[in-house]
């Protein structure tokens, strides 16, 4: 019988896999003949032998001496491995380099990066042996070979052909991998492979053809919450290798004594420790430093391994992982104190704590710069931490965490309880041998790192392997469970995360009625009011004394006057200013009838499903997206978030940060959705997929209840992969009116298009109102932020889709409180924007009001233009040839 992996497709398949392979390693032939010179040049010279170094290899000393080991070195390696480990770099990212960039590229990137990266190296060592003379002068008699530098600048040049998003994965990925390796192994070697990637990465624009600039640090929340995960787990690896590299002599390796601290204990050491009576105690410890073996070594780098697994509950926004995180950087920072402390002043003689302490000599702590850095480290991560405490909001469902602790509290108990026990059993496998009390005294340090205890003699020592499994056991087994418990809670469903109210605001809508965007008042963010009935309630945020709202009071519809009211006086007892934002024209009648003003800021569009066909000359470009669309194989496919399978929840990522990477600004929020309100399994996605699993264009779509009954749909969040289908989100949108028809909903809302205005023969107000001082501002300001946020271009896309208009209102009680609720909507929106975004934001309004056309000679406004007629123009990616990711976020 002929097995799968003996048929013929199979075989044909693997034909075919090594005929691609073979074909990409032919078509990059400076990474071929790099390698081949590699070797070659092993084989005859060095016969792959170690030792011959010099001048060959580049170190501090050979410069410039012999000047050119700056570019021979890259063809030596020190030792065989070298010369695998030199070639496998060479035929992976080497030919992927080089396909992606082209040979003529590759090769000016990596000779500029092998360079450059050795001769920074040479400079670095050569001006800090005054600054940090004890690190250089350890480093300087290290030497580089190898073609690894060459490969980093090349590497590295080539993100500037790459998208925004991949450019800054690839850039953060390489350059904290090479920093750790310089900060806490700290060789020679380190800093060439660092310098070249700086000097790939400034080289690599101007290979492309453009000029370097200065990157806008902007992410999303996410990516946000992605970097500092990465960042914490950075530091956590580091001391580990620090304290398993047996020559660390970076500027941080010392952390590795508050990580890792099992030192090599002499064997005369020992004998003499232990033959002395008076020394029985640091004889014991010496014996338990000797024995610390896997076990102890997992204790040993418990703190690394907490870190790890809270920068998984970061990555994912939650908020206890930020708690811990911060606690254990706290711990650090106190510890680091506590061990400088200890090196400044005199230790007692004839004491563990002086072992210790002879570790860090005068050799790692030569300067007060190496002496500051172990404590500035965990001091500036706390910072950080403190500083970005909106990214975490995430907290786990009611009850999570006390029952957690009782657990652990459980298995602390029983874990103690065995090891006393055991301990009794097998008293004659210690050394010495210890009674009841010494062992019940001895429990709560089974629990404790061993590292940190290296200047406490221990009471008796294991002597047999049962009791070495014992002794470690207890420590390993209690945090390897909470370990995994914790990870557990951090992987619990993110619809989990809703507070009480949230939960209750959330019943209310299911049951009640409320307009089409309703759903966002469920976003994190939101406080409610709930009126004394229990059926209404409304989402509000307190800003510099403005409480806005986000819609109107939602409950049933013949009570949302009077919850309006009350609502009001709330706001009057507590000394706010209410203001009700994107309210519909009903509430606003109620409004002006209480003396409160009004102002138009948005225009919702609604398409009415029973009478939508998508037929005629005004649909024209809808059905030409569609096409398009089965052409080329797409599809549409309806999913969650939370449901989808991971490729794909990876490329919807991808798309979106792509998408937020390339702005000046922070992500907005408040009725903008994110990647956050995205993970929600009320909340629909319609996916445009093709069939190789690729994911075009992602739409997702919000719920709008009737008395318990979903009666329509409302478009949130939308965007489109630069590289993917034209038209993508036109086909998306038709798409989902289609199957939400058929599954007979009453409309789709396709959201509002804040400051901006359609034709006034689609609008449903007639006559036209007559505009006042500050629609007219209003209307100003549209115009100026339209480059920047294309609200107008964003109402003339959804124009194609011939929507019914509706629209939505500012409510305020005291005109003298416009200054005060315009900072209110801004923050809502943006409550993350830095001061240099601020002031970025700041001169591309200054300088399109500068540059704006005279009144009699402008055209008119893209919201009034018909698609068909639409002339591209900057800032408007609807109607130009930009991709329609680029256009402005949310719908």
């Amino acid at each position: 019988m002929t097995t799968h992996l003996d048929s013929p497709d199979a075989a044909q398949r693997g034909q075919r896999l090594w005929r691609r392979v073979l074909g990409n390693v032919a078509a990059a032939p400076v990474s071929l003949g790099c390698m081949l010179v590699f070797w070659v040049a092993g084989a005859a010279v060095a016969g792959f032998a170690d030792g011959f170094r010099v001048p060959l290899a580049a170190t501090a000393r050979s410069f410039p001496e012999h000047w050119w080991v700056l570019f021979s070195s890259a063809f030596w390696a020190r030792n065989l491995a070298g010369y695998l480990l030199g070639a496998a770099l060479l035929l992976t990212v080497g030919v992927l380099v080089e396909r992606h960039i082209g040979s003529r590229r590759f090769a000016a990137a990596a000779v500029t990066g092998q360079l450059l990266g050795v001769a920074a190296a040479t400079g670095f060592v050569a001006v800090a042996a005054g600054v940090m003379g004890d690190w250089t002068r350890q480093m300087s008699g290290h030497l580089f070979v190898g073609p690894t530098a060459l490969v980093c600048g090349a590497l590295m040049a080539s993100t500037a052909s790459m998208t925004t998003l991949w450019r800054r994965r690839v850039r953060l990925v390489v350059f904290a991998l090479l920093g750790l390796l310089a900060l806490y192994n700290g060789g020679f070697a380190d800093l060439v492979r660092l310098f070249s990637a700086i000097a790939g990465a400034l080289v690599g624009p101007v290979l492309s053809g453009r000029k370097p600039r200065t990157p806008h640090p902007v992410s999303s929340r996410h990516e946000g919450r992605v970097l500092i995960a990465l960042l914490v787990a950075i530091t956590a690896v580091g001391p580990v290798l620090a304290g398993l590299a047996p020559h660390a002599v970076g500027p941080l390796s010392v952390l590795r004594f508050l990580f890792t601290n099992i030192q090599p204990v002499d064997p005369q050491t020992l004998q003499t420790l232990c033959a002395d009576p008076a020394q029985a105690k640091d004889c014991a410890a010496a014996q338990l430093q000797l024995r610390a073996g896997a076990g102890g070594t997992f204790m040993a780098v418990l703190p690394s391994f907490m870190l790890l697994v809270l920068a998984d509950g970061l990555r994912r926004g939650r908020r206890f992982a930020w708690a811990g995180t911060l606690l254990i950087q706290g711990a650090l920072s106190a510890m680091a104190l506590v061990t400088i402390i200890g090196v400044l002043q005199p230790t007692a003689p004839d004491t563990a704590a002086t072992e210790g302490l002879a570790a860090m000599d005068a050799a790692v702590y030569g300067h007060p710069l190496t002496l500051a850095l172990p404590l500035l480290l965990p001091v500036l991560l706390s910072v950080l931490l403190l500083s970005k405490r909106g990214l975490f909001p995430v907290q786990a469902p009611h009850g999570t965490y006390p029952h957690l602790a009782a657990l652990l509290t459980a298995l602390a108990l029983v874990l103690g309880m065995v090891y006393l026990g055991a301990g009794v059993l097998m008293a004659g496998d210690f050394a010495p041998v210890p009674g009841l009390g010494e062992l019940l005294a001895d429990i709560p340090d089974r629990f404790l790192p061993l590292g940190y205890m290296f200047d406490l003699s221990p009471a008796f020592v294991p002597q047999s392997s049962a009791t070495v499994v014992l002794y470690e056991g207890v420590g390993i087994t209690f945090w390897a469970f909470t370990g995994v418990a914790l990870l557990r809670t951090f992987l619990r469903p993110a619809h989990d995360r809703h507070s009480l109210d949230q939960d209750r605001a959330r019943a209310i809508i299911t049951t009640q009625e409320g307009g089409s965007l309703v759903w966002m008042t469920t976003w994190p963010g939101n406080s409610y009011w709930f009126a004394p009935s229990g059926q209404s309630f409304v989402a509000y945020r307190v800003i510099g004394g403005i409480a806005l709202t986000l819609g109107p009071p939602v409950g049933p519809g013949g009570a949302q006057e009077e919850a309006f009211d009350e609502f009001t006086a709330l706001c009057a007892l507590n000394g706010w200013s209410p203001c009700f934002y994107s309210v519909p024209q009903e509430l606003k009648k109620h409004a002006i009838a209480s003396g409160w003003a009004s102002v138009q800021v948005a225009q919702e569009t609604i398409l009415d499903l029973k009478s939508l066909t998508f037929k005629g000359k005004k649909f024209q470009d809808i059905r030409t997206a569609m096409n398009n669309a089965a052409k080329a194989g797409v599809r549409a496919e309806w999913t969650s978030y939370p449901a989808a399978t991971l490729p794909v929840q990876a490329q919807i990522q991808e798309i979106s940060e792509e998408w937020v990477a390339d702005k000046k600004i922070p992500e907005m929020g408040f009725t903008l959705g994110s990647l956050d309100e995205l993970n929600d399994p009320e909340v629909r996605c319609l996916i445009a997929i093709d069939n190789d699993k690729k994911v075009h264009a992602v739409t997702s779509w919000l719920p709008v209840y009737r008395d318990g009954t979903v009666i329509g749909w409302t478009l949130d969040f939308i965007r489109r992969r630069t590289t993917g289908l034209r038209a993508s989100t036109e086909f998306l949108i038709a798409s989902a009116a289609t199957s939400l028809k058929e599954e007979g909903c009453e409309f789709i809302s396709l959201s509002g298009a804040p400051l901006a205005q359609p034709p006034h023969s689609d609008r449903t107000t007639d006559p036209p109102p007559v505009p006042t001082g500050m629609d007219r501002l209003l209307d100003q300001l549209g115009t100026t932020l339209e480059p920047i946020y294309g609200f107008r271009s964003l109402l003339g896309f959804k124009a194609k889709f011939q929507p019914r208009y509706v629209p939505l209102y500012m409510l305020y009680p005291d005109p003298a409180a416009l200054p005060a609720i315009g900072n209110a909507v801004t923050r809502a929106y943006l409550p993350k924007m830095r001061f240099g975004q601020g002031l970025s934001l700041a001169r591309t309004l200054l300088r399109t009001l500068l540059t704006k056309t005279p009144k009699s000679r402008r055209t008119p406004p893209p919201a009034l233009i018909l698609p068909k007629t639409a002339p591209p123009f900057p800032g408007n990616p609807i109607y130009s040839d930009a991709p329609l990711a680029d256009r402005p976020e949310g719908t």
